[in-house]
């Protein structure tokens, strides 16, 4: 049985973590059962948006414990300087044997042209909260619990959740959650900032639905996945130039297209028609892919 679904339903991919009888405890295998679905709900232009959530009534307990020593997955062999990991990161040696499971499934989030929303349906600890960081909404059931839990298991943060969490949050709150581990409630998580809403279990998945729909219905798929890669990308550049210079090539590529049947849309009091697809790479607008 595949521990990942994905299904599809009028525009919006749903990807569900597929493991109920081990409270979707994620395992090596399925962070690649991830990654390739999402990248396979990416690549489909019906797609609109896509929504994580869990099967059974958890979300995702963290990484599956086992009596081995070595359930991230580190190759011994891979005694890398840090210099070295960024220089060969890529490589698929490194990228099986040197690099944390979690930042890859996070990396593969950022590089989506669609928006991606959680449904938090239930506990969701460990990389069960830190694989929801880099969506783009985080909607939770009365029934979640969310926690950070690996200094009391003796490890360091993941996912690039040291990068994300501050900035949702705030420091001062990252850090006590992260130190702390306490396994906080959906309405205290609404309370700091770390979900957008809170739903009761019979409610969530079409509330999370209903944020895919704003976010994508009846927009423009070209301007959509820009704009969700302007953001992202700029959140983590202090350059302000590099912005505008990229804003001013997107904005180039959509007005010509997909924009010039908005702007005639407006001014025929009529519904837009959009067709421009989203690119399938951006190196049109970002130096680094060219």
């Amino acid at each position: 049985m595949s521990s990942v679904l994905l299904t599809r339903d009028d525009g919006v991919a749903t990807l569900t973590l597929n493991r109920p009888d081990r409270l979707n405890a994620f395992t090596l295998d399925m962070g690649r059962e991830f990654v390739a679905a999402l990248r396979e709900a990416d690549a489909d232009d019906a797609v609109r948006a896509i929504i994580v959530t869990g099967s059974g009534r958890a979300f995702c307990a963290g990484m599956e414990l086992s009596d081995s020593d070595n359930v991230f997955g580190f190759d011994p062999r891979m005694d890398l300087t840090p210099a070295e990991l960024r220089e060969r990161w890529a490589e698929p040696e490194v990228t099986e044997g040197a690099r944390e499971p979690g930042g890859k499934l996070t990396l593969a989030i950022l590089e989506c042209r669609k928006p991606v929303i959680a449904a938090i349906n239930g506990p969701g600890v460990g990389i069960g909260s830190t694989m929801t960081l880099p969506m783009d909404a985080r909607l939770a059931s009365t029934d979640a619990r969310m926690g950070f839990v690996f200094a009391r298991l003796g490890i360091t943060p993941e996912a690039c959740s040291t990068w994300f969490l501050p900035r949702i949050v705030g420091p001062s709150r990252a850090l006590d959650l992260l130190y702390s581990g306490d396994i906080i409630p959906a309405e205290r998580a609404l309370e700091i900032g770390l979900v957008d809403s809170v739903h009761s279990p019979a409610d969530l998945l079409a509330a999370a639905r209903a944020v895919a729909d704003r976010m994508t219905l009846g927009r423009s798929a070209h301007a959509v996945a820009l704009t969700r890669q302007l953001v992202w990308r700029h959140l983590a550049s202090d350059d302000v130039l590099g912005a505008h210079l990229a804003e001013s090539l997107a904005l180039r590529h959509a007005a010509h297209g997909d924009g010039r049947e908005g702007a005639l849309a407006f001014l025929g009091k009529r519904e837009a028609r959009f067709t421009q697809p989203a690119p399938e790479s951006f190196g049109h607008v970002f130096p680094s892919e060219d």
